[in-house]
C-alpha cells in the first residue's frame, strides 16, 4: 500500500495540540502561584495555599496528557506502533479537541500504514 499523508498530519497534529496542552499547563502552575501571592497579601476565608493547590491539580495531569499526545505524534510521524500513535491521539483531544478528532481519524484511517 502507498503511502499517505494522513499519518504525518494525525503525529502533527497531535504534537500540536500536546504542546498547546504544555503551555495550557505552564500557565495553569503560574496562574496558581500568582493566585497564592495575592491571597497571602489578602485577608481571605481560603488559606493562601489553595489557588495552587487546585491549579496544579489540574495542571498535573494536562502535562502528562501532552507529553503522551507528542510522543504518540512522534510514533505517527514514523508509522511505527500504531497504538501508541493512537493513544496519542485520544490524548491529543484533551487539551486540543477539534485538533485532537482530526488526529484520532486519520491515526484510525491509515491503520495499515503502520509497521
Amino acid at each position: 500500500m502507498d503511502k499517505t499523508w494522513m499519518p504525518a498530519v494525525a503525529g502533527i497534529l497531535a504534537i500540536v495540540s500536546g504542546g498547546l496542552g504544555l503551555i495550557g499547563s505552564y500557565i495553569l502552575v503560574i496562574l496558581g502561584a500568582v493566585g497564592s501571592a495575592v491571597l497571602s497579601f489578602v485577608e481571605a476565608e481560603i488559606p493562601a495555599f489553595v489557588p495552587g493547590v487546585v491549579f496544579s491539580a489540574i495542571a498535573i495531569p494536562l502535562f502528562a496528557v501532552s507529553i503522551l499526545a507528542i510522543v504518540g505524534g512522534v510514533f505517527a510521524l514514523q508509522r511505527k506502533r500504531w497504538r501508541w500513535a493512537l493513544a496519542g491521539s485520544v490524548a491529543a483531544f484533551f487539551p486540543c479537541r477539534l485538533l485532537g478528532i482530526a488526529a484520532i481519524v486519520l491515526t484510525v484511517l491509515a491503520r495499515k500504514q503502520f509497521d
